[in-house]
């Protein structure tokens, strides 16, 4: 019995390229916060002084847009200070996904928030000032569009598709729609929703100015608390998913299994682990097993024409 390791790439030498982000998504994301941290002031203060739950939701909602780009924002920062810190074995990466995950955690806490304050609204109306209120939801809207606009070019629509091995040569995939850019996919997923809460809240208020439905104003704070929850929810997902490398159902993984099946060379394999080091970057641990004398490298090499594979370990088990 013999055994023969190989790794295809240095993990220190990959530091540096997992440790560092788009400059421009950077700088876009510091604009947007800045942006939205005006906004959400004008209509937490607009909302409560003009007894508008709704628009008073948005802002809270406005409060946790906000709180993600300026995670993102840091997370940006964080990693391109320490990219080159041999600390980091796979680079800084992770820490963009720690960021959606912290602002996930606490996106929970303003939805809690929202949703008691509309409750309470709903069981004890106030007075409404619509004019004041619709002006300051409608700006709210613009100012979730211009961030859309300052982010359109760096959110990263991922397409899960098909993993036949012959389709896949020569090019790296997404294996996810959320691989390349998790830090400023949220982003991007929470000014949708901020914007999707602001129309909610334009909708309650002039229902409430024309048809008198004073009612509209706090169930709609309490639907943004349903579609901040949500988004919340979906976030913890992903991100929990890549901070606890359970992505053994990612789609490389069946790749790296047809791999080794369609090889020339017959071998079984004994244990496979992959995990994520980067936005679409996976390593690999790979023991087989083979009757044939064959070097790790003929696999590693088979291996290679899934250009997310940037850090393979294999070992060859020889049995006579």
């Amino acid at each position: 019995m013999n055994e023969v390791t190989s790794v295809a790439h240095s993990a220190r030498a990959l530091t540096h390229q997992f440790g560092t982000g788009d400059p421009l998504a950077e700088l876009n994301t510091r604009r947007a916060f800045w942006l939205t941290a005006v906004m959400m002031a004008v209509e937490i203060i607009g909302g409560w002084w003009y007894n508008s739950m709704a628009v008073l939701a948005d802002g809270w909602h406005m409060s946790s847009h906000a709180l993600a780009l300026g995670l993102s924002a840091f997370a940006y920062a964080f990693a391109r200070k320490h990219a080159s810190n041999p600390r980091f074995a796979f680079g800084t990466w992770k820490v963009e996904v720690l960021g959606g995950y912290t602002s996930a955690i606490l996106l929970l806490g303003v939805a809690a928030i929202m949703a008691f304050e509309s409750v309470n609204r709903l069981l004890a109306p106030t007075d409404i000032h619509y004019n004041q209120a619709i002006i300051i939801a409608f700006v709210g809207l613009c100012v979730n569009l211009i961030c859309a606009w300052l982010l359109r070019d760096n959110h990263d629509h991922g397409h899960d598709h098909g993993h036949g091995h012959v389709e896949h040569r020569g090019h790296g995939h997404d294996h996810g729609g959320h691989a390349h850019d998790l830090n400023l996919r949220s982003a991007y997923i929470h000014v949708m929703a901020d914007a999707a809460t602001s129309v909610l809240a334009i909708v309650a208020l002039f229902g409430g100015k024309l048809w008198g439905a004073s009612w509209l104003d706090p169930v709609m704070g309490i639907a943004g608390a349903v579609l901040v929850t949500v988004w919340a929810i979906g976030l913890l997902r992903d991100s929990g998913k890549v901070l606890l490398d359970a992505e053994m159902d990612a789609g490389v993984v069946d790749e790296v299994r047809e791999v080794i099946a369609d090889s020339q060379i017959p071998a079984q394999i004994e244990d496979i682990h992959v995990w994520r080091v980067g936005r679409n970057h996976y390593a690999c641990i790979l023991a087989l097993v083979t009757k044939s004398p064959v070097s790790a490298d003929y696999f590693r090499n088979a291996l290679s024409i899934h250009e997310e594979l940037v850090h393979v370990t294999i070992e060859v088990r020889w049995e006579s």
